[in-house]
């Protein structure tokens, strides 16, 4: 058995060949994608001393615990001059209560409400549409009712990244750990977008931004036509505007942990597969090449595990097999490592290999499943 083998004109041939291109493809993504957001430097709030006014859009329907846990932390930033506007949305809980209260200790809360009508489409489209009419100022930071800052700084973070340029802001929200397998699973598909979606756009290649932690100007909704395009569908309010904001405009992404912002996590199945529904009904409406792109990653690592296991189990190729494969995996878990690290998910990358063959297996049966439930109503 020698490490370098004699190649024949057979199948462990192709094999070979087959497995060497998919691994290099594998290495082009980490190395051409991950590889700029591994090692990114994140630019401090203080690039920017000059912030310019902000309106914070949160739309919330039945949210009165949530609003009541975290709205204080957002109405408390360390900035000098914002207002939160909170779109009640046909709530019928004690939302309107809790807000009420809260408008009367904090000046800058306005409130919007939405009186309950069989009539209006589901979704955030319509709420976030109306809290941007009820705006002061030209500049946005969009998040949610159960999301919670990480800092008093967190307003600084997503503003610093504006520029003429660059108008859309791509952040963060990492999930709330708990114990479980599904807490962990859930966890990790939230880091792995997050890290996709800051890799892709470090390259010019945004496709994804979270409702949850995200930024932009108000001339930029108004170029775009707000959600025209795509207000037949319920989700989409995220990273539909984003594709349509390409068109004139550069993303960009705000990394720091000081800009993330917290939710908890989907804690039962069904709750995370409608939460994956609405991402694939929104990701069908990716231009053509995204979705190719997208797409290429997940079946090339599959077809890469089955090759390399495979052509290992010709000892003529074994060692030339293990050691190659080893490698690429080596490669992928020190550079896509440093990107979870980043996100503040470190100890998901004990079992990197594992997870990263499980996530691109799953994701198709879970799009089959989600698509077959229709989870899509908000």
């Amino acid at each position: 058995m020698t490490y370098l083998p004699s190649i024949q004109n057979d199948y462990w041939a192709y094999l070979l060949f087959s497995a060497l291109l998919l691994g290099a493809i594998q290495l082009f993504y980490v190395f051409y994608f991950y590889a700029r957001f591994a090692y990114r430097r994140s630019k401090p709030s203080t690039d920017n001393p000059q912030y310019p006014p902000v309106s914070v859009i949160i739309a919330a329907r039945n949210e009165s615990d949530n609003l009541y846990e975290h709205l204080p932390s957002i109405l408390s930033q360390d900035y000098p001059n914002y207002e939160v506007i909170v779109v009640n949305n046909q709530s019928i809980d004690d939302s309107n209560w809790i807000l009420t209260a809260f408008a009367q200790q904090f000046p800058q809360l306005k409130v919007v409400e939405i009186s309950r009508s069989p009539h209006l489409k589901p979704g955030k489209k319509l709420p976030i549409t109306l809290g941007i009419k009820a705006a002061t100022h030209d500049f946005f930071v969009l998040t949610d009712a159960d999301c919670q800052p990480l800092s008093n700084q967190w307003l600084k973070y997503m503003i610093s990244g504006v520029s003429a340029q660059r108008q859309f802001v791509i952040g963060y929200s990492p999930f709330t750990k708990s114990k479980g397998f599904l807490n962990k699973l859930v966890r990790y598909d939230n880091a792995w977008m997050g890290a996709s979606s800051f890799s892709y756009a470090l390259a010019d290649k945004p496709f994804k931004a979270s409702g949850r932690n995200l930024a932009y100007t108000k001339a930029l909704f108004q170029k775009v036509n707000g959600f025209k395009s795509h207000y037949a569908i319920s989700p989409g309010d995220d990273d539909l505007l984003l594709q349509d904001a390409l068109h004139f405009t550069k993303a960009c992404v705000q990394d720091d942990p000081a800009s993330f912002v917290r939710s908890a996590a989907p804690n039962t199945w069904t709750d995370w597969f409608r939460q994956k529904a609405k991402y694939h009904i929104s990701s069908a409406r990716y231009p053509f090449i995204k979705k190719v792109m997208l797409g290429i990653y997940p079946l090339s690592l599959i077809l890469m595990w089955f090759s390399f296991v495979a052509l290992c189990l010709n000892l003529t190729y074994l060692p030339l097999g293990a050691s190659v494969f080893i490698g690429i995996i080596a490669m992928k878990w020190w550079l896509q490592g440093i990107c979870f690290k980043r996100l503040g998910e470190k100890k998901l990358m004990l079992f990197f290999p594992v997870w990263d063959l499980f996530y691109s297996v799953l994701m198709p049966i879970v799009y089959y499943i989600s698509e077959r439930q229709k989870y899509y109503r908000w």
